[in-house]
């Protein structure tokens, strides 16, 4: 009863506090006059699609809560918050903020600045004029040399960096003068990769009398090139952020950034040092480093790194990291916006950020171990007069604060069908009583609380939360200066690339309605394309939900599509695959039906609760940085002294999701084989009939980690119904079969999905001898490891299944204990080649191609 009470006084309350705060100030309009009229601080000029509705020129500060930090009482690196449910606060909010939140608001056009490092990269490359690293750094005097700088630059030394050291006060940095000639001076930062990988780009330079505001940087990444014009008049002397490209391994010039003098302004351009990569840790405390990836840290380090002056990353003067952290990320922001119109009043790098939020899982924890604590929302309006800088009433981050927990009800509700918030607290916290622009907390859910993290554990619910957030600063932000707004809209679906022709393939693609948002739909489509081993280009704008394409042949293409508005970009499709063989007499059609996301295994009965990774370590988006490792107490009865508990085996560790991508793998490994085209398409494709399978020789089905999980907030399937009757017709009319992944037998053990495993795939699954430790395989006269372990580069195969053949089949692959690993089937009807584990996740590439061309020699009447 006092729960319930509670409860009903936290949604009156909340209620009481938006009705004060709408009849106190309107929302709309609450900047006046004051605007930024300038130039962006970095535009990508090669952006395909324009926004003239979302976030274009809007400056955005944001960051993920806490970090590791040096402990002065203790003498040793800790995290901020406690290892529950296997993550803790400082990894949790990172996987809202970097792989959604950021990109959203990019996507509609917004510059992002964090005061923590956000690149999920360990290795750091710097490229510096200071530094001798020739080849490295290259400058061309095109009619204009490069000079000394009047003011110190970054300076580059291979050790740490002790308190109060600034690299960005220890060297030197370069200018010369602009010119409006396309063939000018020009500096070439060219990195030698230690390995091949997903790399940030940071520049830097010096804001200079008559710094020009279109300094043109060139991003040369996997033989493409992605333009930048830099507005040099702000943020001389930290890092500033271009993007994050695939570059390859080893030093070349097609993988290197390139600075010209180029302008259409009179002036001069600057440069200094340009870093690839977020890096490890170098900042010493306590005689020692944090030993963690730099984007695991607080953010009193990497304001160090960044060059922000010792008063903003150190105000309790070296005695207490902790309180410098909490401090550094509003102060930070101050120092950074200073001299800008939004914060006049303080000494800074000029840079237009309008706006600060913190994005946090506060604690608490429901005693009836069912209930949502939900979210909650803090502002500061109490504070110097209410008025911040620029002297706009705070009354506005009220604003903010109480959109944020509105909205959030509103989407999730719609979404998962309820959804709670708390509080909107209007009190004295440093994260939004220092921003001298308007700011807010939104403490996104209880960390602490098993049935708020069964929903923040789950990477379709981070989206969710991510889109609310991003949907509430685009209406804020534009209400603000009275402007519409238009919500981007979500990523297409029904994605197919078929022949249209022997050289050419048509690519079709759904809208993806958004039923909530009746701003969000598509007007046009980017279109990006890589062939061979080259990085996706800039893409191409189109308006139709189809496209036409002639392929070269012997080249593997691949397109991945996005959705566009007024508003911005949505996020990308899956990746498909296309590829012509002169020589080729058939045609085989890879499906990617592996689209699942997903929490580690879910354990809630009358004993336990909690995530258990052993079982399954679930499926993230992409790359993850949010594990800190395996709970160990799932004891119900040990509710606030210990449910929850975690070790710390991951901690610092990245680990590999889903990248959609999966058909490139398989095409590169078929495309060896000189009988097939190959196309590919979206199991959605099949399912939904856009995609006849009559027209193919062979498929081969991926299905990765899918599986239906029955924890999972939406539904995967290895085979549904629809999808064993098209297959099941597809092998009555002769066709051959690939099909991989983990959980094919497990997956289909009712009466209708036993069926089709012994009839069509010829196989039998046995629940109770269905697992193998081993991630050695022998087949095809070969033997191969597969990805096993969680790692960094590929998602692991954790629990490859052993599958039986049937009466008229054979075990065409064994595990290194002398199970079977895969199922042929060679008969007068069809021929069918079944793998208890994912193809793709062989290790060795080339060991991919050589069991693949074994298995199309199998499947190949």
């Amino acid at each position: 009863m006092k729960l319930r009470i509670s409860k009903i006084f936290s949604i009156c309350f909340l209620l009481l506090a938006l009705t004060i705060n709408a009849t106190a100030q309107s929302s709309h309009g609450g900047w006046g006059d004051i605007d930024h009229e300038g130039k962006p601080w970095v535009n990508n000029d090669s952006r395909p699609n324009k926004i003239s509705k979302g976030l274009s020129g809007r400056h955005i500060s944001l960051w993920a809560s806490h970090g590791y930090y040096y402990d002065q009482e203790k003498g040793y690196w800790k995290w901020q918050r406690p290892s529950l449910f296997c993550t803790t606060e400082d990894l949790f909010t990172q996987t809202i903020v970097n792989p959604y939140l950021i990109p959203m608001l990019e996507n509609a056009g917004a510059n992002v600045f964090s005061p923590r490092e956000r690149n999920w990269q360990t290795n750091e490359i710097i490229v510096d004029n200071d530094k001798d690293s020739a080849p490295n750094y290259i400058e061309l005097d095109g009619g204009a040399s490069w000079v000394k700088s009047p003011k110190k630059g970054y300076a580059f030394h291979g050790g740490y960096y002790v308190e109060g050291e600034n690299p960005f006060q220890a060297g030197s940095a370069k200018f010369t003068k602009a010119t409006k000639k396309k063939s000018g001076s020009r500096i070439i930062y060219q990195p030698n990769f230690p390995e091949a990988g997903k790399y940030a780009v940071y520049v830097s330079y010096q804001t200079l009398e008559g710094s020009v505001n279109d300094a043109q940087y060139i991003v040369y990444h996997g033989g493409q090139q992605t333009q930048f014009k830099v507005n040099q008049q702000m943020g001389g002397g930290t890092w500033v952020y271009l993007g994050t490209f695939n570059f390859d391994k080893g030093c070349n010039e097609f993988n290197c950034v390139v600075l010209t003098n180029t302008s259409k302004k009179k002036g001069v351009v600057s440069a200094d040092a340009v870093r690839f990569g977020g890096g490890m840790g170098n900042i010493l405390r306590g005689g020692t480093t944090s030993g963690m990836p730099r984007c695991l840290e607080g953010a009193r380090y990497y304001a160090q790194w960044a060059g922000a002056p010792y008063a903003v990353y150190s105000s309790r003067g070296g005695s207490n990291d902790y309180a410098d952290d909490i401090n550094v990320r509003s102060m930070m922001t101050n120092w950074v916006a200073g001299g800008s119109v939004y914060v006049p009043t303080v000494e800074g790098l000029n840079v237009p950020l309008e706006l600060s939020l913190a994005v946090h899982s506060d604690a608490g924890y429901s005693a009836d171990l069912s209930s949502l604590i939900g979210s909650l929302s803090i502002c500061t309006t109490n504070f110097n007069d209410n008025r911040l800088s620029s002297g706009v009433s705070r009354m506005i981050s009220k604003d903010l604060a109480a959109d944020l927990l509105q909205n959030l009800q509103k989407d999730l509700a719609n979404e998962y069908g309820r959804w709670d918030v708390r509080y909107l607290w209007d009190r004295n916290y440093s994260e939004t009583r220092l921003p001298e622009v308007p700011s807010a907390i939104i403490e996104t859910l209880s960390h602490q609380n098993f049935p708020d993290m069964r929903y923040g554990q789950d990477p379709n619910f981070r989206f969710s939360l991510a889109r609310s957030i991003y949907k509430t600063l685009l209406r804020f932000i534009n209400a603000q200066h009275d402007r519409p707004f238009v919500v981007a809209p979500l990523a297409p679906n029904n994605f197919r690339v078929t022949f249209v022709s022997k050289d050419k393939v048509r690519l079709e693609w759904n809208q993806q309605i958004d039923a909530h948002e009746p701003s969000a739909v598509a007007t046009s489509y980017n279109i990006y394309t890589a062939t061979g081993t080259s990085d996706f280009d800039n893409g191409k704008n189109v308006k139709s939900t189809s496209c036409e394409l002639k392929i070269e042949p012997n080249v593997l293409y691949h397109f991945k599509i996005t959705a566009c508005n007024d508003g911005g970009e949505s996020f990308p499709s899956e990746t498909l695959t296309a590829y012509h063989q002169p020589t080729a007499s058939k045609r085989l059609l890879i499906i990617n039906n592996f689209h699942r996301l997903a929490s580690p295994a879910v354990v809630n009965n009358d004993s336990l609760q909690g995530f258990d990774m052993y079982k399954d370590p679930g499926v993230s988006y992409g790359l993850t940085a949010g594990w800190l490792g395996e709970q160990v107490n799932l004891d119900r009865k040990s509710l606030g002294n210990g449910l929850g508990v975690s070790s710390n085996n991951l901690a610092g560790k990245f680990v590999a999701g889903n990248d959609f991508n999966y058909t490139v793998a398989h095409a590169k490994a078929i495309s060896g084989d000189q009988r097939y085209d190959i196309a590919s398409c979206s199991s959605e494709a099949v399912i939904s009939g856009k995609v006849n399978l009559d027209n193919y020789d062979c498929i081969d089905y991926i299905n990765g980690l899918e599986k239906e999980d029955g924890y999972s907030i939406r539904r995967y399937k290895t085979f549904n119904s629809t999808m064993q009757s098209k297959i099941a017709s597809f092998l009555g009319k002769g066709g051959s079969l690939i099909v991989s992944g983990s959980y094919i037998g497990s997956d289909n053990q009712d009466e209708h999905g036993a069926s089709f495993l012994s009839s069509c795939l010829k196989l039998n699954y046995i629940p109770s001898d269905s697992l193998t430790t081993s991630s050695q395989i022998n087949g095809l006269g070969m033997t191969f490891g597969i990805y096993r372990s969680l790692n960094k580069y590929h998602y692991a195969a954790h629990a490859p299944e052993i599958l039986q053949p049937m009466e008229n089949a054979i075990c065409a692959m064994q595990y290194e204990d002398g199970t079977s690993a895969a199922v042929g089937y060679r008969g007068n009807d069809y021929r069918c080649f079944t793998m208890g584990f994912p193809f793709e996740c062989i290790e060795s590439e080339v060991m991919q191609k050589s069991i693949m061309t074994g298995i199309l020699n199998y499947v190949t009447p």
